[in-house]
């Protein structure tokens, strides 16, 4: 009996060979942008701006006025003013003549309102969905922007409370009451009045990133800023604990020591604390705003 002849197995075909990938570096043909280019287009942009320029002036022409009315009142009455009240004068209404409240509300409803139109000018033309479609890192695109307003606000509150100085001694030394810069007070003053610039400017930039909306943010940065504290009564605590609150009210704590017969006194830490937490608060509303709502 013959035995099966045995079957070969098949040749098993070889797997067709993987080809290998390879990683191949594309240069990047459009960087991220540095912080400190958007710092630079900032800049480029806010002076842009026709009314930036006419917002300053204004603004520097508006209370060297002021100033210079206070200061030239004191120096045609200076000849009926008695002894006592000329030497008072000497020791206090020379440096409250530097920076009156009406030069400090001029100084923070211009400042207030040079702050909103930083933003408002991209926001009502459309350049901001240009800016967010080049640079989609909003929340840096904000920080740039707070920080070039910040910084020229600041500069120009120190312009406009050294000119407000020279301007009133300038006037009041023609009676022999003008005062220096080491004069009691003087120098506080004109750091609070400086600090006033820069923070109302926040504070508008802040409102126009939640409001969006010309009139309505102008409007809510005065009411804020200026209606508010006037409408404030100075003789319950209730209002006054929310008066001490207020920018102008805090700027006033800082710039005039109180009559020890002032109810419900307050130190000026806590008047610098309150000048923070609006530039503080402000800040977060301009950052943070426009990375959670569409433009």
């Amino acid at each position: 009996m013959t035995e099966p002849t045995p079957t070969p197995a098949p040749e098993s075909t070889p797997a067709p060979a993987t080809p290998m990938t390879v990683a191949v570096e594309v240069p990047d043909l459009e960087p991220r942008a540095r912080f400190a280019d958007l710092l630079a287009a900032e800049w480029i942009k806010l002076w842009s701006l026709r009314s930036t320029i006419w917002a300053f002036t204004a603004t520097m022409l508006a209370v060297l006025g002021v100033t210079a009315s206070a200061a030239y009142a004191d120096y045609q009455n200076w000849p009926g003013y008695g002894a006592q009240h000329q030497q008072y004068f000497r020791m206090f209404g020379a440096a409250g003549d530097s920076f009156p409240m009406g030069s400090a509300t001029l100084l923070v409803l211009g400042a207030g309102a040079i702050g909103a139109i930083t933003v408002l000018g991209e926001y009502t033309t459309g350049l901001i969905r240009t800016t967010f479609t080049a640079v989609p890192a909003r929340r840096s695109v904000m920080v740039a922007k707070v920080g070039v307003v910040a910084a020229t606000t600041g500069v120009f509150g120190v312009l406009v409370a050294l000119f407000s100085f020279g301007v009133a001694q300038l006037i009041l030394s023609g009676r022999g009451a003008d005062a220096g810069l080491g004069h009691h007070g003087v120098l506080r003053l004109l750091a609070a009045s400086a600090a006033l610039s820069p923070v109302s400017a926040l504070v508008g930039m802040g409102m126009a990133a939640v409001i969006r909306h010309s009139v309505l943010t102008i409007v809510a940065t005065v009411v804020l800023l200026f209606v508010l504290p006037s409408l404030l009564s100075s003789r319950k605590h209730l209002t006054v604990t929310i008066l001490h609150t207020t920018v102008l009210q805090a700027w006033r704590r800082l710039s005039f020591d109180p009559s020890p017969t002032d109810p419900w006194q307050w130190t000026t830490t806590g008047a610098w604390t309150v000048l923070a937490g609006w530039a503080l608060a402000a800040t977060v509303l301009a950052v943070l705003t426009p990375n959670h709502r569409d433009q």
